[in-house]
């Protein structure tokens, strides 16, 4: 359910989502391309995996925020995001690795997925400290999991690289 910022708590700092649940979603979105990118290399479409994904990380500040939006009172607060970017699909045959999808513009927009949007200033280490950590802690337990998703009627597993080159250098320590 979408909710506008006028449905939000006044203190509420930040809007965080499961990674896991995030990288499910982003997934399923790209169902189609999984099964063509499959096709596109002559490999079976009922192929089960495992799928390794490699995740491309970014933590970046927006900057004021009150000169970003519409109507309302001023926000007299910075902004930092937590996204990530599904840069690429492989999967290993024959005892070579295959790479059935490849991000053609990693550092668009259009597909980095926010995790968690926060209203605190980059500098404000211990505000993002306390709001980040359970990311990282779901990160490093994703590290060594595998996910098991329904593709196409087909139960097919996914294990997870993280990379995290796309950090704004004054949260590199932190993240």
């Amino acid at each position: 359910i979408q909710q506008l910022v006028d449905d939000y708590p006044v203190d509420t700092i930040a809007k965080r989502f499961r990674y896991d649940a995030a990288l499910v979603s982003a997934l399923m979105d790209m169902e189609e391309d999984i099964l063509e990118g499959l096709k596109s290399k002559n490999l079976d479409d009922y192929f089960k995996g495992p799928f390794t994904v490699v995740i491309k990380e970014s933590c970046d500040g927006m900057g004021d925020v009150s000169e970003k939006h519409g109507c309302g009172p001023a926000v007299p607060e910075k902004a930092v995001r937590f996204s990530f970017t599904l840069m690429s699909i492989s999967v290993t045959h024959e005892r070579a690795s295959i790479r059935i999808f490849e991000e053609n513009k990693p550092n668009s927009e259009l597909c980095c997925k926010p995790l968690c949007l926060m209203l605190a200033d980059e500098s404000d280490h211990e505000t993002l400290t306390a709001i980040l950590s359970p990311l990282v802690a779901e990160r490093e337990a994703m590290k060594d999991s595998v996910l098991t998703l329904d593709m196409a009627g087909i139960p097919r597993t996914f294990k997870f690289i993280f990379r995290g080159t796309g950090y704004d250098e004054k949260l590199v320590r932190e993240v």
